[in-house]
């Protein structure tokens, strides 16, 4: 495992990912979309930016939303994942499987050998390093509701320390 990455988060494009956050991906080591993919172009469009792309299937990511060529890839999105990076796991999960009242308890609760979690499906940008494991949320990467401008967040992870960025685009 390489001692430093810079890890692309995001997530809620709904099929379109806004061309200044896959700039953003060039610089990356690695993305990681947390759900509401939207359509197989987007994972596409992130693998050639940055070579490696991993996502969650979100709540809009069913059958009926994509195009039916693309099922298969669907079909493969896991509902959660757990990222090893340098000096600890990015768990990811849509967000979608619990109230907003109690999201972030369960989050933690799920997940509390990681180091932070990532979900989307508010589309608010949130980062919360308060407690452990860390809350990450990217914001809308795409079109719809972005909350005054596509967003994302880059994670600086080594094997010392992790920082978050979070990146807004106006519209």
């Amino acid at each position: 495992m390489r001692q430093a990455v810079r890890v692309l988060l995001l997530g809620d494009t709904h099929g379109a990912l806004d061309a200044r956050v896959l700039a953003l991906a060039r610089r990356c080591d690695l993305a990681v979309h947390a759900g509401d993919v939207g359509n197989a172009g987007v994972l596409d469009a992130l693998r050639a930016a940055c070579g490696t792309v991993q996502a969650v299937r979100g709540n809009n990511d069913v059958v009926w939303k994509w195009p039916a060529a693309q099922a298969p890839r669907l079909a493969a999105l896991p509902l959660t994942l757990h990222v090893e990076l340098p000096g600890g796991v990015l768990a990811v999960e849509h967000g979608d499987r619990a109230a907003a009242a109690v999201r972030h308890a369960r989050l933690r609760r799920d997940h509390a050998a990681a180091r932070a979690v990532l979900y989307g499906h508010s589309h608010r940008l949130l980062i919360d390093t308060g407690a452990r494991p860390w809350l990450l949320n990217a914001g809308a990467a795409g079109r719809a509701r972005t909350h005054g401008g596509a967003s994302c967040l880059v994670l600086h992870a080594t094997t010392r320390s992790w920082r978050v960025q979070a990146r807004r685009f106006p519209t």
